[in-house]
């Protein structure tokens, strides 16, 4: 088994549209927000293949101060194999690179097994998002990794 993370192109679009809707359903992001996040201002995408397939993918903004994870996504039957991992190690990597003060995030208060790998990476919760969500209505938990005081 080969498994590479990787920065993510406009030909990944097809599939990170297929995976999208696969993994969010109808709050999943249309093609054309998937579009603009692959190029704008301050973003960064990576994804993780193995054996040549994308499985996963993962995105950050930059704002020139804080970055905020945008998404993690592994395809389900690939989950719990420490692919999330990977690409959060890869955008946290990414964070300190551009001198982010601190990473913050938002995840469903029902997403355990995102919430645990964000707090096994040292991220705590805030405070909770109502609603947050669409449709749906879920609440949010937005958690913070604050990167000021860590050794260069």
């Amino acid at each position: 088994m080969t498994v590479l993370v990787r920065p993510l192109t406009a030909a990944d679009l097809p599939t990170l549209v297929r995976l999208e809707g696969e993994l969010f359903g109808p709050a999943a992001w249309s093609p054309e927000g998937l579009a603009d996040e692959l190029v704008g201002p301050g973003r960064w995408y990576v994804g993780v293949e193995q054996d040549g397939d994308l499985v996963g993918y993962a995105g950050l903004w930059f704002d020139g101060y804080d970055a905020q994870v945008m998404t993690v996504g592994t395809q389900e039957k690939f989950q719990g194999q420490g692919f999330a991992r990977l690409m959060l190690d890869n955008l946290l990597a990414r964070a300190r690179e551009v001198g982010a003060a601190v990473v913050l995030l938002e995840v469903r208060v029902d997403n355990e097994p995102a919430i645990h790998l964000y707090e096994s990476a040292g991220f705590e919760r805030l405070g909770k998002r109502r609603a947050y969500y669409q449709p749906g209505n879920i609440d949010a938990w937005t958690m913070r990794l604050d990167l000021r005081g860590e050794p260069p």
